[in-house]
């Protein structure tokens, strides 16, 4: 492998020097070699001489610094393209006379995988990894990627490969046909070179995919396709386009393929799926640059101690321990710490199964960078202690009143609660500045999202190690303000409320649940329910109980579970009944429900699948619009990265504000004036959407500003 360093700006990207009459072309675009304009009009250039010259018997295509051409330049998107277009500039490569080979190392994704399978050869270091993950944006491989990988790879291949966008391995890819070879060699050009002489040598002539025929397939493969995605990624335009793309390459000539294509790729580059994919990509880059941290460094993380080895500590520890920290985690007693030792190992031992962690990283952390003690002295010398305890303010101030008097100068503690005050938590401590919260979302080890809540005297060096450590675990940290539920457990209260008044109304958890996996969640609210807990609801409802309103409109019918035992999957029976069958509606259910609507005089009628969402959508931007407003999110866009990595709001929506956007703040507005008539507590219109509506401006102007 070429060495990983930056390399700097160079006005020509793109390098071309013949040896031994073979044109050897260098892309020199760091970091990543992104087909910017100007590697694009380098490429252009370069095959334009080498077609003038009678000298060169070969061509070799490899990248610089760390990888071959991870994709498309990100600094480019939304601009009008500029010629060279992606698409002809891989047909005049293919087109070359002599054959061109593609030295492949780091990645090669997207536009970058198109490339090389414009070249007649390819050959790849043993790490590299290949991928047309265009999918993910909302869009599909548009310079041949779809016709050139089936007929390269095969028809079957190639529609799993592009609809999920995953990446490849260069074993998997060496073994579908993607690539010709493997080369153990370090220097990439020099194993360029190597291949193209052995072609020369042998008198290889171009071999161009573009004339292959793909391998015939069962019409049934494509249906079969179409169903499984129609399932899986419901309402997604871009998956159905791809398979459509792929099919064409079997029926059509490749120039009609690629026409083909170029129509499809048009149509999703126009829609909103795509605009709220796009969105999304860049939100979750923009979340981290938070004002009061930027020129400021983290404190050093090297040890991290976790207090509780409950579901949520274990995988908190693991995720710590898969980053390569060193964990200490705490427990109350010697039975204790061994169920939590036994939860780490489980949990480790599946990544271990999974490929994720080899037996010899496994081996080594659970021999020695790992711990369990029920001795909080241990903790003397950790760098972060988050506390992951029951949901109690009494219990986590005892915690830290503990923490206080054992941790070093300088550690940081973290408290992972969900909604409670970090304020009063920090003031139990003589340094407060040194507290903050750190909100992860179960399976800590698997979730993406990591609200980071900052204290009113949290240190902006405290909040910047926050955001160090939430990088090293591959989170996407969304800086928080306190209040009760911080962004998403905040808004969740309010949508769940708009949820239960839909019920009261006339409707059924079970329409509500499926109107909105219909919408694109992955689980409705009320099966969200049953997974999570009931009781857990029931908890956070009985606490804020003497706060309530007594003009709210309060929904009883979860508590009427609760106080028959029915918790959802842990005991069998919630919204759903869980046995031999699956999941299946609970009927129960609904004789609390009849009951409650009798008690509350309210006529139930019949409410559409689109009201459910509509009432869904405006309860949930109307109260995030409240958190943007009071500063608790710093723009809507961290609202929506919120909700997309830690309630399974579906992506291809962008997010909640990006979807209010789309459909226009108007209707979102209209929507809850219309509710209020139902219930003018819950539907208090936000003065930030408002106002919004009055001046004409969307919730991407508050980003921009």
């Amino acid at each position: 492998m070429l060495p990983r360093k930056e390399e700097p700006p160079v006005s020509n990207p793109v390098l071309m020097e013949v040896v031994d009459d073979i044109a050897v072309i260098a892309i020199a675009n760091p970091p990543v070699n992104a087909l910017s304009h100007a590697v694009r009009s380098g490429l252009d250039a370069a095959f334009a001489e080498i077609a003038r010259r009678d000298d060169v018997k070969a061509v070799v295509i490899y990248g610089t610094d760390r990888t071959f051409i991870a994709g498309a330049d990100i600094r480019e998107f939304g601009k009008p393209p500029q010629e060279p277009f992606l698409p002809d500039l891989i047909n005049r490569i293919e087109a070359c006379v002599v054959p061109v080979v593609a030295a492949l190392h780091g990645t090669a994704l997207g536009g970058g995988l198109e490339v090389a399978l414009g070249a007649h050869y390819r050959v790849a270091v043993p790490n590299a990894r290949f991928g047309l993950p265009e999918v993910t944006l909302g869009i599909l491989p548009g310079a041949g990627g779809t016709q050139r990988l089936p007929r390269l790879a095969g028809v079957e291949f190639a529609l799993e490969a592009i609809t999920s966008g995953r990446q490849i391995s260069a074993d998997e890819a060496l073994k579908a046909g993607v690539i010709d070879r493997i080369s153990d060699t370090s220097d990439v050009r020099e194993m360029g070179l190597t291949y193209a002489r052995e072609l020369v040598a042998s008198g290889a002539t171009p071999r161009r995919t573009s004339e292959l025929s793909p391998v015939p397939v069962a019409a049934e493969v494509f249906d079969a396709a179409r169903t499984r995605l129609a399932k899986k990624a419901r309402g997604q335009l871009a998956p159905q386009n791809c398979i459509k793309a792929v099919e064409g390459a079997t029926r059509l000539s490749f120039a009609e393929g690629l026409a083909n294509e170029r129509a499809l790729f048009q149509e999703l580059m126009e829609s909103d799926q795509r605009a709220a994919l796009i969105h999304a990509f860049f939100a979750e880059r923009q979340v981290a640059k938070v004002p009061e941290i930027k020129d400021v460094a983290p404190r050093t993380i090297d040890q991290i101690g976790v207090i509780g080895g409950g579901t949520m500590g274990a995988g908190i520890a693991v995720s710590a321990l898969l980053a390569g920290l060193q964990v200490t985690l705490i427990e109350r007693d010697a039975d204790a710490v061994a169920r939590a030792e036994a939860n780490v190992s489980k949990t480790l031992q599946g990544s271990v199964k999974r490929g994720k962690l080899s037996q010899e990283n496994y081996d080594a952390i659970m021999g020695g960078t790992f711990r369990a003690s029920d001795d909080y002295a241990t903790l003397a010398e950790a760098d972060v202690v988050i506390e992951a305890v029951f949901e109690s303010m009494e219990v986590k101030k005892d915690v830290f009143t503990k923490l206080d008097a054992i941790c070093k100068p300088g550690a940081i503690l973290a408290s992972n609660t969900s909604y409670l005050d970090v304020n009063e938590i920090a003031a139990m401590t003589s340094r407060p500045e040194d507290v903050i919260g750190l909100h992860f979302f179960s399976p800590a080890h698997v979730m993406r999202l990591l609200e980071i809540v900052v204290a009113d005297k949290t240190a902006p060096e405290v909040t910047a190690t926050g955001f160090a450590l939430a990088k090293r675990l591959k989170k996407v940290a969304v800086r928080a303000g306190v209040c009760d539920g911080f962004i998403g457990n905040r808004i969740l209260s309010h949508y769940r409320k708009a949820g239960d008044g839909a019920v009261l109304a006339g409707a059924s958890p079970f329409e509500v649940d499926r109107a909105l996996v219909n919408f694109g969640l992955a689980m409705g609210p009320y099966a969200v329910s049953d997974l999570a807990g009931l009781d857990i609801g029931w908890a956070t409802r009985k606490r804020l109980a003497p706060t309530r309103d007594p003009r709210e409109v309060y929904a009883e019918f979860a508590d009427r579970l609760c106080e028959a035992g029915h918790f959802g999957r842990k005991t069998g029976k919630g919204f759903y009944v869980y046995g031999e069958e699956g999941q299946v509606p609970n009927d129960e259910v609904l004789e609390h429900i009849a009951m409650e609507r009798a008690a509350k005089g309210i006529a139930a009628r019949k409410i559409s699948e689109q009201e459910i969402v509509d009432r869904y959508m405006a309860a949930m931007v109307n109260e995030a619009a409240r958190v943007v407003e009071e500063g608790i999110a710093l723009r809507p866009l961290d609202v929506d990265v919120t909700l997309l990595n830690g309630y399974g709001f579906p992506r291809w929506r962008g997010g909640p504000m990006q979807y209010a956007d789309t459909v226009g703040l108007d209707k979102i507005l209209a929507d809850i004036e219309r509710f209020a008539q139902e219930d003018d507590f819950l539907w208090q219109p936000a003065s930030l959407l408002k106002r919004l509506v009055a001046e004409g401006k969307t919730f991407a102007d508050l980003n921009n500003a």
